[in-house]
Protein backbone atom coordinates (compact mmCIF):
# COMPACT_ATOMS: atom_id res chain seq x y z
CA UNK A 1 0.00 0.00 0.00
CA UNK A 2 1.25 3.48 -0.84
CA UNK A 3 2.22 5.61 2.15
CA UNK A 4 1.89 9.37 2.61
CA UNK A 5 3.03 11.72 5.35
CA UNK A 6 0.34 14.38 5.75
CA UNK A 7 -0.31 17.26 8.19
CA UNK A 8 -2.04 16.15 11.38
CA UNK A 9 -4.87 18.64 10.81
CA UNK A 10 -5.95 16.68 7.72
CA UNK A 11 -7.10 13.90 10.06
CA UNK A 12 -10.26 14.49 12.11
CA UNK A 13 -11.42 11.38 13.94
CA UNK A 14 -11.84 8.74 11.24
CA UNK A 15 -12.16 11.26 8.41
CA UNK A 16 -9.13 12.11 6.27
CA UNK A 17 -8.83 14.88 3.67
CA UNK A 18 -5.80 15.19 1.38
CA UNK A 19 -5.01 18.31 -0.64
CA UNK A 20 -2.30 19.79 -2.83
CA UNK A 21 0.46 17.95 -4.66
CA UNK A 22 -0.32 14.61 -3.04
CA UNK A 23 -3.71 14.57 -4.75
CA UNK A 24 -1.93 14.81 -8.10
CA UNK A 25 0.16 11.80 -7.12
CA UNK A 26 -2.92 9.85 -6.02
CA UNK A 27 -5.07 10.74 -9.01
CA UNK A 28 -2.76 11.25 -11.97
CA UNK A 29 0.37 9.25 -11.13
CA UNK A 30 -0.90 6.27 -9.15
CA UNK A 31 -4.37 6.30 -10.75
CA UNK A 32 -6.10 5.57 -7.44
CA UNK A 33 -9.83 6.00 -7.05
CA UNK A 34 -12.68 5.43 -4.59
CA UNK A 35 -12.33 2.05 -2.90
CA UNK A 36 -8.54 1.92 -3.06
CA UNK A 37 -6.59 1.95 0.19
CA UNK A 38 -3.51 3.91 1.27
CA UNK A 39 -1.59 4.45 4.51
CA UNK A 40 -1.35 7.96 5.95
CA UNK A 41 1.04 9.12 8.68
CA UNK A 42 0.98 12.33 10.69
CA UNK A 43 4.54 11.98 12.08
CA UNK A 44 3.22 10.76 15.44
CA UNK A 45 4.43 7.19 14.96
CA UNK A 46 0.91 5.94 14.17
CA UNK A 47 0.02 4.71 10.69
CA UNK A 48 -3.59 4.69 9.54
CA UNK A 49 -5.02 2.57 6.77
CA UNK A 50 -7.46 4.72 4.80
CA UNK A 51 -10.09 3.69 2.27
CA UNK A 52 -10.49 6.42 -0.32
CA UNK A 53 -14.05 7.61 -0.82
CA UNK A 54 -13.44 10.29 -3.44
CA UNK A 55 -10.44 11.38 -5.51
CA UNK A 56 -11.18 14.66 -7.26
CA UNK A 57 -9.04 17.33 -8.83
CA UNK A 58 -7.28 19.09 -5.96
CA UNK A 59 -8.89 17.08 -3.17
CA UNK A 60 -9.22 13.50 -1.94
CA UNK A 61 -11.14 12.15 1.03
CA UNK A 62 -11.29 8.85 2.85
CA UNK A 63 -12.12 7.05 6.06
CA UNK A 64 -9.76 5.32 8.49
CA UNK A 65 -10.26 1.54 8.53
CA UNK A 66 -7.52 0.65 10.98
CA UNK A 67 -4.44 1.96 12.76
CA UNK A 68 -1.26 0.62 14.34
CA UNK A 69 2.05 1.83 15.72
CA UNK A 70 4.79 1.95 13.11
CA UNK A 71 8.07 0.24 13.99
CA UNK A 72 10.86 2.72 14.76
CA UNK A 73 14.32 1.96 16.18
CA UNK A 74 14.69 2.20 19.96
CA UNK A 75 18.07 3.81 19.40
CA UNK A 76 17.91 7.48 18.43
CA UNK A 77 20.85 8.30 16.16
CA UNK A 78 21.63 11.82 15.01
CA UNK A 79 24.08 11.96 12.12
CA UNK A 80 26.32 15.02 12.05
CA UNK A 81 27.39 14.74 8.41
CA UNK A 82 29.80 17.25 6.91
CA UNK A 83 28.74 18.70 3.58
CA UNK A 84 29.85 16.67 0.57
CA UNK A 85 30.36 17.31 -3.11
CA UNK A 86 27.57 16.92 -5.65
CA UNK A 87 24.72 14.60 -4.72
CA UNK A 88 26.68 12.62 -2.12
CA UNK A 89 25.06 14.36 0.84
CA UNK A 90 21.66 13.54 -0.64
CA UNK A 91 22.68 9.88 -0.90
CA UNK A 92 23.62 9.89 2.78
CA UNK A 93 20.33 11.32 4.05
CA UNK A 94 18.28 9.07 1.75
CA UNK A 95 19.96 5.81 2.79
CA UNK A 96 20.28 6.71 6.47
CA UNK A 97 16.57 7.64 6.55
CA UNK A 98 15.79 4.19 5.16
CA UNK A 99 18.01 2.65 7.84
CA UNK A 100 16.26 4.45 10.72
CA UNK A 101 18.42 7.44 11.64
CA UNK A 102 16.39 9.92 13.72
CA UNK A 103 18.02 13.22 12.75
CA UNK A 104 20.51 14.92 10.46
CA UNK A 105 22.75 17.92 11.07
CA UNK A 106 24.68 19.29 8.05
CA UNK A 107 28.13 20.35 9.24
CA UNK A 108 30.80 22.68 7.87
CA UNK A 109 34.34 21.52 8.65
CA UNK A 110 37.80 22.71 7.62
CA UNK A 111 38.14 20.39 4.62
CA UNK A 112 34.62 20.77 3.24
CA UNK A 113 34.79 21.29 -0.52
CA UNK A 114 31.58 23.36 -0.92
CA UNK A 115 32.78 26.93 -0.37
CA UNK A 116 29.33 28.39 -1.03
CA UNK A 117 27.58 26.35 1.66
CA UNK A 118 25.97 29.48 3.06
CA UNK A 119 24.39 30.37 -0.28
CA UNK A 120 20.92 29.09 -1.21
CA UNK A 121 20.75 27.22 2.10
CA UNK A 122 16.96 27.27 2.25
CA UNK A 123 16.69 25.82 -1.24
CA UNK A 124 19.06 23.00 -0.30
CA UNK A 125 17.24 22.32 2.96
CA UNK A 126 13.90 22.11 1.17
CA UNK A 127 15.29 19.59 -1.31
CA UNK A 128 16.80 17.55 1.52
CA UNK A 129 13.44 17.55 3.33
CA UNK A 130 11.72 16.16 0.23
CA UNK A 131 14.32 13.40 -0.01
CA UNK A 132 13.76 12.52 3.65
CA UNK A 133 9.97 12.34 3.21
CA UNK A 134 10.20 10.14 0.12
CA UNK A 135 12.73 7.81 1.76
CA UNK A 136 10.66 7.60 4.96
CA UNK A 137 7.51 6.70 3.00
CA UNK A 138 9.35 4.06 0.95
CA UNK A 139 10.99 2.43 3.99
CA UNK A 140 7.85 2.33 6.14
CA UNK A 141 9.06 4.80 8.74
CA UNK A 142 6.55 6.05 11.28
CA UNK A 143 8.31 9.33 11.96
CA UNK A 144 10.26 11.74 9.80
CA UNK A 145 13.88 12.31 10.76
CA UNK A 146 14.60 15.87 11.84
CA UNK A 147 16.80 18.11 9.70
CA UNK A 148 18.77 20.92 11.29
CA UNK A 149 20.19 23.99 9.64
CA UNK A 150 23.88 23.98 8.72
CA UNK A 151 26.23 24.17 11.75
CA UNK A 152 29.93 24.74 12.13
CA UNK A 153 31.90 21.77 13.38
CA UNK A 154 32.47 23.52 16.71
CA UNK A 155 28.76 24.23 17.16
CA UNK A 156 27.94 20.63 16.29
CA UNK A 157 30.36 19.19 18.85
CA UNK A 158 28.96 21.46 21.56
CA UNK A 159 25.33 20.57 20.76
CA UNK A 160 25.68 16.78 20.56
CA UNK A 161 23.87 14.63 23.13
CA UNK A 162 24.11 11.05 24.30
CA UNK A 163 27.03 8.83 23.32
CA UNK A 164 28.97 10.90 20.77
CA UNK A 165 31.23 9.02 18.36
CA UNK A 166 33.55 10.22 15.60
CA UNK A 167 34.69 7.54 13.14
CA UNK A 168 38.30 8.47 12.31
CA UNK A 169 40.77 6.65 10.12
CA UNK A 170 43.67 7.59 12.42
CA UNK A 171 42.14 5.98 15.51
CA UNK A 172 44.03 2.79 16.40
CA UNK A 173 43.00 1.95 19.98
CA UNK A 174 39.18 2.03 20.14
CA UNK A 175 36.75 0.30 17.82
CA UNK A 176 33.13 1.40 17.51
CA UNK A 177 31.78 -1.97 18.69
CA UNK A 178 33.82 -1.93 21.91
CA UNK A 179 32.67 1.58 22.82
CA UNK A 180 29.01 0.87 22.07
CA UNK A 181 29.04 -2.35 24.11
CA UNK A 182 30.78 -0.59 26.99
CA UNK A 183 28.66 2.57 27.08
CA UNK A 184 25.14 1.50 26.09
CA UNK A 185 23.24 -0.62 28.59
CA UNK A 186 20.88 -3.33 27.27
CA UNK A 187 17.16 -2.57 27.43
CA UNK A 188 17.53 1.21 27.34
CA UNK A 189 16.53 3.64 24.57
CA UNK A 190 20.00 4.92 23.67
CA UNK A 191 20.80 8.33 22.22
CA UNK A 192 23.82 8.38 19.89
CA UNK A 193 25.48 11.18 17.94
CA UNK A 194 27.69 10.23 14.98
CA UNK A 195 30.20 12.65 13.42
CA UNK A 196 31.32 11.90 9.86
CA UNK A 197 33.95 13.93 8.07
CA UNK A 198 34.25 15.25 4.51
CA UNK A 199 36.17 13.75 1.58
CA UNK A 200 39.48 14.87 3.10
CA UNK A 201 38.62 13.72 6.62
CA UNK A 202 38.74 15.67 9.86
CA UNK A 203 41.90 17.53 10.78
CA UNK A 204 43.88 16.63 13.90
CA UNK A 205 42.86 19.94 15.50
CA UNK A 206 39.18 19.20 14.86
CA UNK A 207 39.51 15.76 16.45
CA UNK A 208 41.23 17.34 19.45
CA UNK A 209 38.40 19.87 19.79
CA UNK A 210 35.83 17.07 19.55
CA UNK A 211 37.61 15.12 22.30
CA UNK A 212 37.40 18.19 24.50
CA UNK A 213 33.62 18.21 24.00
CA UNK A 214 33.30 14.55 25.02
CA UNK A 215 33.15 13.12 21.48
CA UNK A 216 34.96 9.77 21.27
CA UNK A 217 37.04 8.98 18.13
CA UNK A 218 36.52 5.36 17.04
CA UNK A 219 37.81 3.06 14.33
CA UNK A 220 35.61 1.39 11.71
CA UNK A 221 38.32 -1.12 10.85
CA UNK A 222 41.38 -1.18 8.64
CA UNK A 223 39.60 -0.04 5.47
CA UNK A 224 39.30 3.65 4.63
CA UNK A 225 35.66 4.33 3.79
CA UNK A 226 34.37 7.06 1.52
CA UNK A 227 32.72 10.03 3.20
CA UNK A 228 29.27 9.04 1.93
CA UNK A 229 29.72 5.45 3.16
CA UNK A 230 31.08 5.94 6.69
CA UNK A 231 27.87 7.28 8.26
CA UNK A 232 25.77 4.46 6.84
CA UNK A 233 28.24 1.85 8.08
CA UNK A 234 28.58 3.41 11.53
CA UNK A 235 24.82 3.77 12.01
CA UNK A 236 24.27 0.18 10.85
CA UNK A 237 26.87 -1.06 13.33
CA UNK A 238 25.23 0.85 16.20
CA UNK A 239 21.79 -0.49 15.30
CA UNK A 240 23.18 -4.02 15.12
CA UNK A 241 24.79 -3.78 18.55
CA UNK A 242 21.64 -2.34 20.14
CA UNK A 243 19.37 -4.99 18.57
CA UNK A 244 17.53 -2.60 16.28
CA UNK A 245 18.17 -4.85 13.26
CA UNK A 246 16.47 -7.81 14.94
CA UNK A 247 13.03 -8.97 13.72
CA UNK A 248 10.13 -6.93 15.04
CA UNK A 249 7.67 -9.01 17.06
CA UNK A 250 4.05 -7.96 16.29
CA UNK A 251 2.01 -6.60 19.21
Amino acid sequence: MHRFFIPAQWIEGNAVVIEGAQVHQLRDVLRLSAGDRIVVLDNSGVEREVELQAVERGRASGVVRGSRTAAEPRTSITLYQTLLKGSRFEFVIQKCTELGVAGFVPVLSERCVPRDAGAATERRLERWRRIIVEAAEQSKRGRLPTLSGVMSFEQACQSATGLSLLPWEEERALGLRVVVQRELAPGENPVVSLFVGPEGGFTASEVAFARGCGVVPVSLGSRVLRAETAGLVAASAVFYETGDLDPVVPD
